[in-house]
């Protein structure tokens, strides 16, 4: 289930020594995107927890389910950090059906060529800012560089449908999926068919 749109404050860094008699400011980059590690589940977590618990009563992924893809399909994600510190992440695993049913909440399927993209979550204090537009375009151009994905597809309520769709996912329909008293829509991103693309992206 993905979300809307929900950092943590950059802190201060603070000068540090690299040999005697010399010092030299260590600055991390201003702005990161990389692929997510298991050690990043508790930040991931603590972001995912505020957007959706407020909104849902509930989270997408616990923490032993994000630990859980982050150790089995850590290239399926990425993290947005700034100054070192997590913005924004999207969580997916590989899924092997036309689709989503239950099992795909939980499930890594290695031979599919479904990206289920299972949430996108942005700190609060970055909300409104257009961040989550960029992470998703980020990602979608990150999986035009897997040979191996066809496409990818997302659930979600109502309400963000014409988030995905300004990013060009299209909607299948009422998803097959429940949780408790909510129901969502499925959508899915060609992923494949642009070649031009990647031979021009640098993968």
């Amino acid at each position: 289930m993905t979300s809307g749109l929900p950092f943590l404050k950059p802190e201060h860094l603070r000068p540090s020594l690299t040999s005697p008699g010399r010092q030299r400011r260590h600055t991390l980059p201003a702005s990161e995107f990389r692929c997510l590690t298991p050690e990043d589940a508790i930040s991931v977590f603590e972001i995912e927890r505020e957007a959706f618990i407020s909104v849902s009563g509930d989270c997408p992924l616990h923490l032993d389910e994000v630990r859980h893809f982050l150790t089995l399909c850590p290239e399926l994600s990425l993290g947005w950090f700034e100054e070192g510190r997590l913005v924004a992440f999207i969580i997916g695993s590989l899924w092997d059906q036309e689709k989503l049913t239950m099992d795909a909440l939980t499930l890594h399927k290695p031979h599919g060529s479904t990206v289920h993209i299972h949430v996108l979550a942005v700190h609060r204090t970055f909300r409104q800012q257009g961040k989550g537009s960029i992470l998703m375009w980020r990602y979608l151009q990150y999986l035009r560089c897997l040979p191996y994905v066809r496409r990818a597809v997302l659930m979600c309520e109502d309400f963000l449908v014409p988030f995905y769709q300004k990013s060009g996912f299209k909607v299948l329909g009422p998803s097959e999926i429940t949780v408790g008293p909510l129901a969502f829509i499925e959508m899915q991103f060609p992923v494949r068919g642009h070649a031009f693309m990647r031979r021009n992206s640098g993968c």
